[in-house]
């Protein structure tokens, strides 16, 4: 290990070939086939093994390495299950710890988590969005008990949990932005790196960042480690139930004087009164293109709502889409099976890029057709606007898994039936129970559909995606 100010001299040792250990010892052992070849920039992630040893035998635990892969953070979790990181005391709080989460949550044996908790009673454990939420649960409950002593997880821990460690390690400063693999802000630097050292027990925390030979020539280390915080962007973004909701508020003459108050507009308060003008006129576009818009499909009424736009009001999330649909007739005579189908593809986003996951025709590929007819309309007229980027696609690929679980299977079984992980398949499932539960809310219950989106809420909301029932168990 070494401090940012050594970074230069590293720099020159590892381009010259004459990279040692930090101890003094012979050259770092690894691929030869990378590594052989003097000056050779070599982009494999360091071996994380010596620092762990390292950090055992200091007292630096318990540690958070964060890994920006869910794959990767299961891993290397496997990789070092094998440590034996607790004493016989904290080996026996553990076992009692997890037999009382058992009970408390009501866990049958198929639930359990074999492996996380076979690592679990060494003191080692995962966290991230792509297991169950009980799951996650559960290990942030381990931690919280400090029996934990090393948790591999991805930023989403970093967010809204208070559970410091006494030390953060960064298996990579490279991320995936949305678009790219980057170096990450100095923003989500600090706001990671700030879950070193607990409060009450250690005057400072520690942070490592595992560094390839890549990331000491390219990587912008000061910027990372010492630079100012990146200023937040607003991300005020105008939707259609806003936009209704502003309507009925203000009148739709004031709608725009919103938009001018936002915090963007605030953000923007330093700028020279020219680009101040700019941005208000952009803005009052935008409002203007929602207008159009919303007027053409009927859910304003001169300045009033329309019947269609008191309904989109009511609804978060996929408003126009669903309102179409609700008012269009496709949905009307459906099965409770195919209502599910079509409301969870409305919902669903595939997290691989390319082609969506192939779905057989028997899988309700009528009923899906039509949806996808109505909504390609809908996403061509939303585009002659410049609007067209926030109408979304149906994705299909949770349909068999959708089907299986409407129908009665256990969880488990819809591993076999998609690609998505079981927390992102309960998060979709989730999504699309409330965006049911706020469709039946709006339309007119003596409406036959009500009904029958009751009875896809039952039939789907059940064992662990449920919300409710988890919180009420812990």
């Amino acid at each position: 290990m070494f401090e940012l100010e050594l970074v230069p001299r590293i720099q020159r040792r590892e381009l010259t070939g004459g990279g040692r250990d930090e101890r003094g010892g012979g050259r770092r052992r690894g691929n030869g086939r990378d590594r052989s070849r003097r000056g050779r920039i070599d982009q494999d992630a360091p071996d994380l093994g010596p620092l762990l040893d390292e950090l055992q035998s200091r007292a630096l635990l318990p540690a958070l390495v964060f890994a920006f892969s869910r794959k990767d953070c299961e891993r290397l979790a496997l990789q070092h299950a094998g440590r034996e990181l607790l004493d016989p005391l904290e080996r026996e709080r553990m076992h009692v710890l997890l037999d009382d989460l058992v009970d408390l949550f009501q866990l049958e044996e198929h639930e359990l988590p074999t492996a996380l908790f076979g690592m679990a009673r060494r003191g080692i454990a995962y966290h991230h969005a792509g297991m169950l939420p009980l799951h996650k649960e559960v290990v942030e409950r381990l931690f919280t008990s400090g029996l934990l002593k090393l948790l591999f997880t991805t930023e989403t821990f970093a967010l809204g949990i208070n559970m410091p460690a006494r030390t953060v390690v960064f298996h990579s400063l490279r991320k995936f932005d949305g678009t790219s693999f980057d170096y990450m802000p100095t923003r989500d630097y600090l706001q990671m790196a700030g879950r070193a050292g607990r409060q009450g027990i250690d005057h400072e925390g520690l942070v490592i960042s595992l560094l390839s030979v890549r990331d000491l020539t390219e990587a912008p280390l000061k910027r990372i480690v010492l630079g100012r915080s990146e200023p937040v962007e607003s991300r005020f973004r105008l939707s259609f139930s806003s936009m209704l909701h502003l309507v009925e508020r203000l009148g739709r003459e004031r709608v725009p004087e919103a938009g001018e108050k936002s915090f963007s507009q605030f953000q923007h308060r330093a700028d020279s009164p020219k680009q101040q003008d700019k941005i208000r006129r952009e803005q009052r576009r935008l409002v203007e293109a929602h207008f159009a818009f919303l007027d053409e499909l009927g859910y304003l009424d001169g300045p009033e709502l329309s019947p269609r736009g008191r309904i989109a009001k009511l609804i978060n999330g996929h408003e126009i889409e669903l309102t179409h649909l609700l008012f269009c007739g496709v949905l009307e005579n459906l099965s409770v099976e195919a209502l599910g189908v079509a409301i969870v593809g409305l919902v669903f986003e595939e997290r691989r890029r390319g082609e969506q996951t192939f779905v057989p025709a028997k899988a309700h590929g009528n009923v899906r057709k039509s949806i996808e007819k109505e909504l390609v309309s809908l996403r061509f007229r939303a585009a002659t606007h410049g609007l067209g980027e926030k109408m979304k696609l149906p994705e299909w690929g949770l349909t068999q898994a959708t089907m299986a679980w409407i129908d009665g299977a256990r969880f488990e079984e819809l591993e076999e039936l998609c690609e998505a992980t079981p927390g992102d398949v309960v998060r979709h499932f989730r999504m699309a129970v409330q965006l049911m539960r706020q469709a039946r809310r709006a339309i007119d219950p003596s409406w036959d559909l009500s009904d029958k989106l009751r009875e896809v809420m039952d039939a789907m909301n059940r064992d662990v995606v449920d919300a409710r029932r988890q919180l009420e168990l812990g």
